[in-house]
């Protein structure tokens, strides 16, 4: 399981990072300032670290060249591109200006670690397994026929398991930006997806919200 270190100086924002995190199934850690950071790198190994820019002491973009082969994301209030640039040319694999959708943190996470190879790519949960970079789905060792589009909301579903997401997000990102659909078309794919994965009780739905896949943690 990946482990994720957090340095942000705002503990309310860092927990919720961390639950966030936490509940599509990384390991992460909060530190407060540049100082606790380091210490923490010295008696663990991390395959990613969110820095806040303005932090206690020492700047995030002056304590980047400590996190030595760990990938790092930004994620700030300073928004202007000469410091998203700085960032970047800084050695940041990503640059998230605050305030930010959880979402979408967590669809960036995935991305870099997946560039580092740190991210697995199979999803199994009761007999089914999801192979999301060929976008194939088996259950119980038989292959699943899934439209293109049953498929990208049941990848959505898996990038955002435990949490949940109203039909007009589903929509947003499952069907893209432009669809102008209703949201009733989300609960139809939806009950395609119970039935063909038999996810009748994986897939809950979130009374008053929308749906959510429901994983155990450990």
């Amino acid at each position: 399981m990946e482990q994720i270190l957090i340095v942000e100086d705002d503990v309310n924002i860092g927990n919720l990072i961390q639950l966030n995190l936490e509940l599509v199934g990384y390991k992460s850690h909060l530190c407060v300032n540049g100082t606790q950071m380091k210490q923490e790198l010295e008696n663990k190994k991390y395959d990613l670290i969110l820095l806040d820019v303005m932090l206690p002491g020492a700047s995030g973009f002056e304590l980047i060249s400590a996190c030595k082969n760990i990938p790092v994301i930004f994620v700030t209030a300073k928004g202007e591109l000469n410091d998203k640039l700085q960032g970047l040319t800084l050695g940041a694999e990503d640059y998230i200006v605050k305030p930010f959708e959880m979402m979408e943190l967590v669809a960036r996470v995935k991305v870099v670690l997946r560039r580092f190879h740190k991210e697995e790519e199979m999803f199994s949960l009761d007999g089914v397994t999801v192979d999301q970079e060929n976008r194939t789905v088996e259950k119980d060792g038989k292959r699943i026929e899934l439209t293109p589009r049953e498929f990208n909301l049941l990848s959505v579903l898996i990038d955002n398991r435990n949490i949940a997401m109203s039909r007009e997000k589903l929509l947003e990102v499952a069907w893209g930006w432009d669809y102008e659909g209703e949201t009733k078309t989300v609960d139809v794919h939806i009950q395609r997806l119970r039935k063909k994965l038999g996810w009748d009780k994986q897939i809950q739905t979130v009374n008053k919200v929308g749906y959510r896949l429901e994983v155990k943690t450990t």
